[in-house]
């Protein structure tokens, strides 16, 4: 058994160590990974974790951080992040994609009407990455990531085996799945059905129209913050009937646009982004009986 000093001396190539993590999260926040991994290609990967299973420095998988709080002070252990190698997107069969993990969903959708194949367009509204999408089963305007979801490749950090996992394998459920915590997810393969790509690009078109209307953009947020307690009470109704929807918090604030979107104006840290959650949450529970759950995930110390 190796020390974790040698562990991260060995793959010192692609480790960093007090690795600001702000850049790595949409709302621009958040204190230093201790190390901070982004493996080569997979084999490096399963090599690291493999090593890593005698050692237990504590992993923590980040995507593209588009719907996550990094906390002020950082995170321990080793921070792993997919990167190029495991973007790649490529056809499979007519209707069939096969993308990386780390794929950005849009690109997915673009890569989709590009090759005549519809029911993904929706992908295009979706911030992130593949992986993370599977993980949240993320979704938007009547769609979402399990309805067209035909397999994912993984690892399992247990056994460090790689295996197939198959879309009837899997109980989804509004933002969340029953996948357990110990896989890093490495690729996807989505069906969706061929069509013109005209009438794919109409589609698509039509969505991120909809959304640029509807929701805050070039601004440091991360999608919604709180999940929607049934199709008839919306996040965003509850927080703007219980008077949150001018709540400020620091240099957070309420999004004028959307007051399911939190905002960071530029000066905030994490704490006052944590600080706006808990007054919204408490004053809805407060005027409704409602308890909101989070949408978003934070983490770190």
């Amino acid at each position: 058994m190796i020390s974790n000093q040698e562990l991260i001396k060995k793959f010192s190539e692609n480790i960093s160590n007090n690795t600001n993590l702000s850049n790595y999260s949409w709302f621009n926040l958040g204190g230093p990974a201790e190390y901070f991994f982004k493996p080569k290609n997979k084999e490096q990967l399963i090599e690291f974790l493999e090593e890593n299973r005698q050692n237990k420095l504590k992993l923590t998988i980040l995507g593209a951080g588009s719907n996550l709080l990094i906390r002020d002070k950082g995170i321990r252990g080793v921070v792993i992040k997919l990167g190029l190698p495991f973007s790649e997107i490529k056809l499979i069969d007519q209707d069939i994609i096969e993308a990386g993990a780390a794929a950005l969903d849009r690109k997915v959708a673009n890569f989709a009407k590009d090759n005549g194949i519809g029911n993904l367009e929706f992908l295009s509204c979706i911030p992130g990455s593949l992986g993370g999408a599977i993980i949240m089963n993320s979704g938007c305007y009547g769609n979402d990531i399990s309805k067209v979801l035909v397999s994912m490749q993984v690892i399992d950090l247990k056994s460090c085996k790689e295996k197939v996992i198959k879309r009837d394998e899997v109980k989804f459920f509004y933002r969340g799945s029953n996948l357990p915590n110990e896989l890093i997810i490495t690729s996807v393969r989505l069906k969706g059905k061929k069509q013109l790509t005209e009438i794919v690009e109409k589609k698509q078109n039509d969505l991120i129209q909809k959304k640029k209307l509807t929701q805050p953009s070039q601004v440091k947020t991360c999608g919604s913050t709180f999940k929607n307690f049934n199709n008839n009470q919306k996040a965003w109704q509850l927080i703007k009937q219980s008077g949150c929807d001018s709540f400020k918090e620091g240099d957070a604030e309420v999004s004028k646009k959307h007051c399911n979107f939190f905002v960071n104006n530029g000066k905030a840290n994490a704490a006052d982004i944590e600080k706006l959650i808990k007054k919204v949450r408490e004053t809805v529970s407060k005027k409704t009986g409602i308890d909101l759950e989070l949408e978003i995930k934070i983490i770190g110390d």
